[in-house]
């Protein structure tokens, strides 16, 4: 069978190269395979830190993927030889004042209805776990079953298969013009052009500062004065910072706001980041749907030779999720049906 990803983002090359695995020919097209989401994205595997109110229905979906991400980490790493920052520490939830630790609260009573595991810790619990955490530290949480991964990484490990990958000259928005017996769109927010599917850009801003030696081990997820952060330490001294969430179409721009709205949170909770370099500012596109799911499944009433199948609209989780959607679309191409419970994502709900 030839099938022809649209997309050489993070969640197309995984379902490419695991249909590359069970045997299938594979061809990913994409016009600029750099200039997807998954080049900003943080790499937080956290089904309970990123568990959002009203998104119930997805985090079976998020929980079944976290289950199969330490397989997927192990098998891409043996067969490329390239490392993934893979690691396994957890996420630390973290308030600056009394009405953040509140708010932070009524975050971990959430996580735990959602049967999430997560334990309340103190200010100084939570500074013996990273000793850099500002003394005005209220209290917080350990998600323990969060990890995380460098999509950067991940990104090289997955471009280095041996999967044909057409740099075609513009974007695909026509399936029917392609060849393939298969076809599979995963091209992000520009999954809207191809099928009609509400996916909608929402940007995100981020930084990444670069110190001597990583000032933390968990990632932390904060609140000071208000204000939500993230912060995820790599092994090589590099700290991400991030992200904002804003409904500015296509918008790419870094804003002096947009710095600013996470370096003043980031450095309340973690003094030290003022004294870290400044080595890149960025901003990118998540893809999200109306109810914040993917869309995942087969595309009825399509014109063309192919079969066409998506899987995007991931916004917020598309590292997370990669694994279980290459198991799904996989099987579904090869067998025409999966045993992953895809019942919050139905391209139904939309069409």
């Amino acid at each position: 069978m030839k099938v022809g990803v649209i997309g050489g983002g993070i969640v197309g090359l995984s379902v490419a190269w695991e249909l590359a695995r069970r045997g299938e020919q594979v061809t990913v097209y994409d016009a600029d395979p750099a200039r997807g989401a998954g080049r900003v994205a943080a790499g937080m595997l956290a089904p309970t830190a990123e568990t959002a109110f009203g998104e119930e229905a997805l985090q079976g979906l998020m929980l079944d993927s976290m289950r199969r991400w330490p397989g997927f980490a192990a098998e891409l790493s043996a067969a490329t030889g390239m490392p993934l920052g893979y690691r396994t520490e957890g996420t630390l939830l973290v308030a600056l004042t009394e009405d953040d630790l509140t708010e932070v609260r009524r975050l971990v009573d959430y996580y735990r209805r959602a049967g999430t595991p997560v334990e309340p810790l103190a200010g100084r619990a939570l500074r013996e776990l990273e000793p850099m955490l500002s003394p005005r530290i209220r209290g917080g949480a350990r998600a323990a079953g969060d990890h995380q991964v460098d999509p950067r990484l991940l990104l090289a490990a997955l471009r280095s298969q041996r999967l044909p990958i057409r740099r075609v000259q513009k974007d695909v928005h026509d399936p029917s013009s392609l060849r393939d017996d298969v076809i599979i769109v995963a091209n992000g927010c520009g999954m809207a052009a191809v099928t009609g599917l509400p996916v909608r850009p929402v940007k995100g801003q981020l930084l990444r500062l670069r110190g001597p030696e990583p000032l933390l081990t968990h990632v932390v997820r904060g609140v000071a004065l208000g204000r939500h952060v993230y912060l995820v330490p790599r092994a090589d001294g590099e700290l991400v910072v991030g992200a904002t969430e804003e409904e500015r179409g296509a918008d790419t721009t870094v804003t002096a706001g947009g710095v600013l709205d996470l370096l003043r949170p980031a450095a309340d909770l973690l003094p030290g980041v003022a004294e870290l370099a400044l080595a890149e500012t960025l901003a990118g596109l998540r893809p999200g749907t109306p109810d914040n799911a993917p869309v995942i499944g087969r595309l009825e009433g399509t014109g063309g030779p192919g079969t066409v199948f998506v899987a995007g609209g991931h916004y917020r989780h598309g590292v997370l999720l990669a694994p279980v959607t290459a198991h799904a679309v996989a099987d579904l191409v090869t067998k025409g049906s999966t045993d992953v419970d895809l019942s919050a994502c139905g391209v139904s709900r939309f069409t």
